[in-house]
């Protein structure tokens, strides 16, 4: 079973910058994407960004420009640089992998993480 923990966020003023890891432990087989989620409450969870094994990322529009996912799969490490936040990236932050290719359909994930809160003030 995969476990996934998220390391960092907390609060930023608008304008500021924050880097989200996650942490993968228990692989048992390979995974063709990792991605980062956000949920604010009331609201479905959406894609931020994800990235195949081999590289390739894809962003969702509101972060284009702003956001940057890598991965080391050596450390078995997600990252996402956030930069240029503002109030309406406040909201839960989770990460998930899945076996097949990427997807911005949260449904399809089988492994997530726990979350991390990021908060952007104005």
């Amino acid at each position: 079973q995969v476990q996934l923990t998220e390391i960092g966020g907390g609060s930023v003023q608008a304008g500021g910058s924050m880097t989200l890891s996650c942490v993968a432990s228990g692989w048992t087989r390979s995974y063709n994407c990792m991605g980062w989620f956000r949920q604010v409450a009331g609201k479905e969870r959406e894609g931020v960004a994800v990235i195949w094994a081999g590289g390739e990322t894809s962003y969702a529009d509101s972060v284009k420009g702003r956001f940057t996912i890598s991965q080391d799969k050596v450390q078995a490490t997600l990252t996402l640089q956030m930069t240029s936040l503002n109030p309406e990236d406040t909201a839960m932050y989770y990460c998930a992998t899945r076996v097949g290719g990427c997807s911005w359909q949260t449904s399809v994930y089988k492994n997530w993480g726990q979350g991390t809160q990021v908060t952007v003030s104005s």
